[in-house]
């Protein structure tokens, strides 16, 4: 890499990837991983567009290029899954999808020949698993998480069928979603490339849905699938005893991977930082009934996070659950062979956002990036928009209320929620 000239496209990159709460730590290795991905063109362009959604006409106008100059650019961009588009009344929009789960797990969610893999496993290797600056800011800089654990399905009783609402199910996400694909896991991948993965499946096992997933169908980094078929895949993960993680939010999820523990960055993270729950855990924990236990150790050796030991207890072995550190995942209970382990409610509350937008204004508040999310001046965007995020923060509890005003200091938001309390 040239150090002078493209460090400065690609550290002006890195700072439009910071304007979001799921930003990039600079470091070099990130510069590398960076300018394998974008030329130096591509990332002194890239930096330039706006947060939100945009077309083709509005990144002419920030580029100073023709619309159809602009766009054979953005087309292009979008054929690699740096860019995501999408259609939205007769319009193709374009938008940046965060570093993860977004354009740098794209890249290796297939195999390619235009790029080199094996050295951006290594870098990715390097970032993520030897600095850790990322994973600690992707998983631990905001109080709202950026994914949740779903519970493995097949071990719940009919008692906690009943509690468990729709959105916590991985199922009917699959069968509710407009669009499914399904693509190489991007972490066993990268693993692969170093020699560290494990035997869990690579192929087909990374889903994606609405928007995100037509994108990538389109652009051949997923295989289209029917709910049938996903679900089929589903129970291929159960088999392997990985556990279900995707996006935070109640309505139009956009990804659920299949996780192990020792490859998967959310899983990976829960081993190292279990107690600062790197991700969303379920509403579940398991329960023991001692005199059933024959203690097997079966579930000490599925727990893809190892907060199940088996210690001596009136004269033999039976599994001790660390309870704070648990997902709530139960692919315990589901390899208990005399059914001494089940699920129980921890009555835990446990605030799901809305969708995409919502979770997004919270990690901003969160994180003091509100105004970035806001005030995006390379977009001067839409009310529509504009009144989608606004009303995301009227939906939030008021201390998140507070923190978006002080954030703000705006007068219309002010009186915005002032109006909202009567």
């Amino acid at each position: 890499m040239s150090h002078i000239s493209s460090k400065s496209s690609y550290k002006l990159l890195e700072e439009r990837l910071n304007r979001l709460p799921q930003g990039a730590p600079a470091s070099e290795t990130l510069y590398k991983i960076l300018a394998i991905l974008f030329s130096e063109k591509e990332a002194a362009l890239v930096a330039q567009l706006p947060i939100k959604p945009f077309t083709a006409r509005k990144a002419a106008a920030i580029w100073h290029m023709s619309e159809a100059d602009a766009a054979k650019i953005l087309n292009g961009l979008a054929s690699r899954c740096i860019l995501l588009d999408y259609q939205n009344k007769g319009k193709t929009r374009y938008m940046l999808p965060p570093p993860m789960a977004g354009f740098l797990e794209f890249s290796m969610m297939r195999t390619r020949n235009d790029i080199d893999q094996h050295l951006l496993a290594e870098l990715f290797y390097q970032y993520m698993n030897v600095e850790e600056d990322f994973i600690k800011e992707l998983f631990f800089s905001t109080e709202t998480r950026l994914g949740r654990v779903f519970v493995n399905e097949s071990v719940l009783e009919a008692g906690n069928a009943v509690h468990i609402l729709n959105f916590e199910r991985a199922s009917h996400i699959i069968r509710t979603a407009k669009h499914i694909g399904v693509s190489m896991c991007y972490c066993r991948h990268k693993m692969e490339h170093m020699g560290k993965n494990c035997d869990a499946p690579i192929d087909d096992i990374c889903m994606s849905f609405g928007n995100v997933a037509d994108s990538l169908i389109r652009h051949q980094h997923a295989r289209r699938v029917d709910a049938s078929e996903c679900l089929e895949l589903l129970h291929r993960a159960y088999d392997y005893n990985l556990v279900q993680c995707g996006e935070n939010v109640r309505n139009h999820v956009s990804f659920i991977c299949n996780c192990c523990g020792c490859c998967c960055e959310a899983l990976v993270a829960a081993r190292k930082f279990g107690s600062l729950h790197p991700v969303e855990t379920t509403g579940f924990l398991p329960a023991l009934n001692a005199e059933a236990c024959i203690g097997c150790g079966k579930c000490e050796k599925v727990c893809q996070v190892d907060v199940i030991e088996m210690q001596e207890t009136a004269g033999k072995k039976v599994p001790v659950i660390d309870e704070d550190l648990c997902l709530g995942c139960g692919l315990c209970v589901r390899s208990c062979p005399t059914k001494s382990l089940s699920l129980k409610k921890t009555g835990k509350k446990i605030i799901t956002p809305v969708n995409s937008i919502h979770r997004v204004v919270l990690m901003a508040i969160e994180k003091g990036l509100l105004q970035e999310l806001i005030f995006d001046n390379k977009a001067l965007y839409s009310h529509r928009a504009m009144a989608a995020i606004l009303s995301a923060i009227l939906k939030l509890p008021n201390s998140k209320k507070n923190q978006a005003r002080q954030q703000m200091k705006s007068v219309y938001l002010d009186k915005l929620i002032e109006r909202d309390k009567m």
